[in-house]
């Protein structure tokens, strides 16, 4: 008859020790990765624009980045070279991606600022939301999209959902 809890001699700790854990500590669970045909540029973009942080960056055959590894915000984000055998490409730089990346910031149009300074494009100029957030849309030099955002206002349900039926209605 089986003890509640465990038979201690049958327990192999070094097995233990080794478990590998299926996300690893310290890290997103969902990473976007960012294709460029010059990852180095779209690095220097997100540090100057949003403040990120460079945790790694391997380079390739040819001394060009292939995979960096960024955090904004404690977030990650992966930066990545084209690579012949893989079949994802840079972006049009049009604004066309059907990828947009979210991002709060602490001030939408100090972000707007550093993101022109440093090659970025606004493809939509910053507007308040019914939902209380102040948001504007930004292609970066790669053509990647992203909506910066920052809330300006807490809202109730009831404040979006009236709101919006007065978007709805003009």
């Amino acid at each position: 008859m089986a003890v509640i809890g465990q038979n201690c001699d049958n327990i192999n700790y070094e097995k233990m020790a080794n478990k590998v854990k299926g996300i690893p500590d310290n890290s997103s669970c969902i990473i976007p990765r960012l294709v460029c045909k010059d990852g180095a540029a779209e690095i220097d973009f997100c540090l100057a624009t949003f403040g990120a942080v460079e945790l790694n960056r391997r380079m390739g055959p040819d001394n060009m980045m292939v995979h960096a590894l960024l955090t904004i915000s404690n977030e990650m984000i992966m930066i990545e070279g084209e690579w012949p055998s893989l079949p994802s490409r840079a972006p049009k730089a049009d604004g066309s991606s059907p990828v947009v990346i979210f991002v709060y910031v602490e001030d939408v149009d100090k972000t707007i600022e550093r993101a022109i300074e440093n090659g970025g494009t606004v493809i939509v100029q910053p507007q308040n939301q019914f939902w209380g957030d102040r948001i504007a849309w930004i292609m970066d030099p790669a053509g990647h999209v992203w909506t910066i955002a920052t809330r300006i206002e807490e809202t109730t349900p009831k404040e979006r959902s009236d709101r919006w039926d007065a978007v709805l209605k003009e």
